[in-house]
């Protein structure tokens, strides 16, 4: 029986079995591989690589520190999360793996706009498709910029993008902006341009990317969707956790949920959605796991 089952290796899933494993605990980590964190083509503020580093590089470091120390990673999905009083069963496939504890760091799913998938990961690596203006707000300063959005949240996306650049357009993902008269007045009085869809013709054009509008075809150095995303917290509200009314998980001020011994970090909890922040949480996780196991079973070496 592993000691934590942690399911999810991002940076929270990596990080905790970093702790975990130096913890002298067995860890064993399930990867489906999708990480949102291995889609940065580079990023510039995590803390210590001043030239930047590329999200796979990040999570491939990362996992080797992980292994380094003992903790073992699978390639496979998890299907269901049980618990069967005082510890857990992790059903992969035909399998189930018993654990004493389960940490669930499986992030969340951005709505992609309705483009080619080669086509999105080729502007995506050349900074023409961008996700994250917290992460790379700074790289499209003084550009021109769209945003794929409406409603507040695209309201709200745009303008934190205008503390960067002068100029900014949201366009509708839909035929018409769904905008009430506080959010288009917040948008004119921002001098951020909005025009409606539905877009299309999505293409590489040059050293921009562009796409039909009602307005006529626009081009962009940057362009954001601002279309929302899924948490992917079903395994663990199907095992008896509480979650949010958008889908994330609760956690207390230990990153425990409502299931005793199911812990969660990263994006799944209600947060900032940033590396550093799932790298912290995750490491106030491992160090209730070590400490709430220890409490039930004293470790001995």
């Amino acid at each position: 029986m592993d000691d934590c089952i942690i399911i999810g290796a991002g940076p929270a899933g990596l990080t905790a079995a970093i702790y975990l494993a130096r913890f002298h605990l067995s860890i064993r980590l399930f990867d489906c591989g999708s990480s949102r964190a291995a889609l940065i083509p580079r990023s510039h503020n995590h803390a210590g690589y001043p030239a930047g580093i590329a999200g796979k590089d990040l999570l491939q470091r990362m996992l080797a520190q992980a292994e380094l120390y003992g903790a073992v990673r699978e390639e496979a999905r998890v299907d269901a999360i049980t618990s069967n009083g005082e510890n857990f069963e992790v059903r992969v496939g035909d399998r189930v793996m018993p654990a004493r504890a389960v940490l669930l760091a499986t992030g969340v799913v951005n709505h992609r706009p309705d483009m080619d998938d080669a086509l999105h990961d080729a502007a995506l690596t050349r900074g023409l498709l961008r996700y994250c203006p917290i992460c790379d707000g700074y790289e499209v300063t003084d550009k021109r910029v769209g945003v794929v959005g409406t409603g507040d949240h695209g309201m709200q996306e745009a303008l934190f993008l205008r503390g960067y650049t002068a100029d900014v357009t949201v366009i509708a993902p839909g035929a018409a902006h769904d905008l009430d008269e506080d959010c288009r007045r917040a948008l004119d009085d921002a001098g951020i341009a909005h025009v409606d869809g539905p877009c299309g013709g999505w293409a590489i054009e040059g050293t921009r990317l562009a796409v039909d509008t009602a307005a006529g075809r626009m081009a962009f150095d940057s362009i954001y969707p601002a279309l929302g995303s899924d948490i992917r917290s079903d395994l663990a509200v199907a095992a008896g956790a509480r979650a949010t009314e958008d889908g994330c998980l609760e956690v207390d001020a230990h990153q425990r949920t409502s299931v005793p011994g199911l812990y969660a970090a990263g994006d799944v909890v209600k947060g900032l959605d940033q590396i550093s922040n799932a790298m912290g949480q995750a490491g106030v996780a491992a160090t209730t796991i070590r400490n709430d196991l220890t409490k039930r079973k004293p470790l001995r070496r």
